[in-house]
């Protein structure tokens, strides 16, 4: 259901695969990138909890963003959805999708934005945030993001859907 590139994905090796200079910081990679479709396979290996797969959130051929993630690490993911989603009708968003990360209680909320620029997504999803900062104390980051390195603006692939938002019925209320 997520739009993403699948002419690759990388793969949680648990140990550093590659150390990277960033505005001044040291990061560790632990995920390697592997040049090969990202199949079906591939992913129910990922349901099954026998590899943790990530995809990247960024067309490098096209430098645009399908999706803004909001990547809620709180406590109360019910609160965090129904703030969200009425801050998100409001700002007329109308299809987004959470779902359950590895975590009990965790979420990754994709806001489907379409091809958008990865500079206007870095903004765009800051400019969220803030809104929704207002309203709850801040549990989450959101990518893509300018505070990583580029190569951090990956996701592990979600396990199974929280809520979703269509806009079909809301559409009539705007």
């Amino acid at each position: 259901m997520i739009k993403m590139n699948r002419n690759y994905y990388f793969e949680y090796r648990g140990k550093i695969v590659t150390k990277i200079n960033y505005k001044g910081r040291t990061f560790f990679d632990k995920y390697e990138k592997i040049e090969r479709p990202l199949t079906l396979q591939v992913m129910n290996e990922h349901i099954e909890r026998k590899k943790i797969i990530a995809h990247d959130l960024i067309n490098r051929q096209r430098n645009i963003v399908e999706n803004i993630v909001f990547d809620y690490n709180g406590i109360d993911p019910e609160r965090f959805w129904n703030r969200a989603s009425l801050l998100l009708r409001e700002e007329g968003f109308l299809n987004f999708t959470a779902y359950h990360s590895k975590t009990r209680g965790h979420l990754h909320l994709y806001i489907h934005k379409g091809h958008t620029t990865v500079a206007e997504a870095i903004q765009l999803g800051k400019a969220l945030s803030m809104k929704l900062a207002t309203k709850l104390p801040k549990q989450w980051r959101v990518f893509p993001t300018d505070e990583l390195p580029s190569e951090f603006n990956i996701l592990n692939l979600p396990y199974e859907l929280y809520k979703k938002e269509r806009g079909a019925s809301w559409a009539r209320h705007m």
